[in-house]
């Protein structure tokens, strides 16, 4: 394919729109951005004519590590807002990472439908709570303490891993329904957004390192054009939407989100019905 050909172009004005969008969503809402990510790759690679076999995992691996730097970027900025809260990270640091793992082991075997049904179910769950703003749903006060706080981030690199996401909406469920306020479970959410990219991405970069149908630019199942292109949007437009989660009150931030959220939802129940 002519790398000059209106076709191209179009693909590589998708992608740095798409990364502009990705670069809000992360700094308003905690997220990484994959479930954006995930269905515009993985429609590019189609045009690019990428195997099937190899297309969905080339998307999401190539998504957790776009995750990174724009997780990184958000969380810096809600940091220096004094808005995430540290020792919860360094409690989850290590089960997150497990977690993340022991995802990514059962994702070598377990069909599609498993990871869409997860997703619809989590982020199901968290939009209607945040929608109808109840507190009906909240478990306790705060977060415990000890194994169950582990057990917790054990939970979100898990779930996450199989979802193909930054742990944004798990975690938001998580904090919410344990006292804490939204703003700082989204600015915590961006931290937990490092903790799982980084080792998802290099994961997937060795479960597709010598896989046939791949790319050339691809390391494993990482595309590095596609990297290169949607990055430098979502580090220009994360502290953008940092500063607008911090402009809204607590009520419109949960509106916001949990709108954005049974959004992605209904494309994932699509997707299964469509199949």
């Amino acid at each position: 394919m002519d790398l000059l050909s209106p076709e191209l172009l179009s693909i590589a004005v998708t992608l740095l729109i798409a990364g502009a969008l990705t670069g809000m969503l992360a700094g308003m809402f905690g997220v990484g951005g994959g479930a954006l990510i995930v269905p515009v790759l993985y429609e590019v690679f189609g045009v690019l004519d990428v195997p099937d076999e190899t297309r969905m995992p080339l998307a999401v691996g190539t998504s957790l590590a776009i995750i990174i730097p724009t997780s990184i970027r958000s969380w810096l900025s809600h940091r220096a807002r004094g808005a995430v809260d540290a020792a919860l990270l360094r409690a989850w640091a290590v089960p997150i990472v497990l977690g993340v793992l022991v995802g990514a082991t059962i994702a070598r075997f377990a069909p599609a439908l498993v990871f869409q049904l997860v997703f619809v179910v989590v982020a199901g769950v968290n939009a209607v709570k945040l929608i109808s703003g109840t507190t009906r749903w909240d478990i306790a006060t705060d977060l415990p303490k000890g194994a169950l706080l582990r057990a917790y981030g054990w939970v979100i690199g898990l779930l996450s891993s199989l979802m193909g996401i930054g742990g944004g909406q798990i975690a938001n469920i998580i904090m919410t329904t344990h006292g804490r306020p939204i703003h700082q479970s989204v600015a915590t959410s961006a931290g937990i957004g490092v903790l799982i990219s980084i080792p998802g991405a290099i994961g997937y970069m060795i479960a597709g390192w010598g896989q046939p149908g791949l790319p050339v630019d691809a390391v494993g199942f990482v595309s590095l054009i596609g990297f290169l292109l949607f990055v430098p949007t979502t580090l220009l437009t994360a502290g953008l939407g940092v500063r607008l989660a911090h402009s809204l009150s607590s009520r419109a931030l949960q509106l916001a989100f949990g709108l954005f959220l049974m959004v992605v939802c209904l494309r994932f129940i699509y997707a299964i019905v469509v199949g």
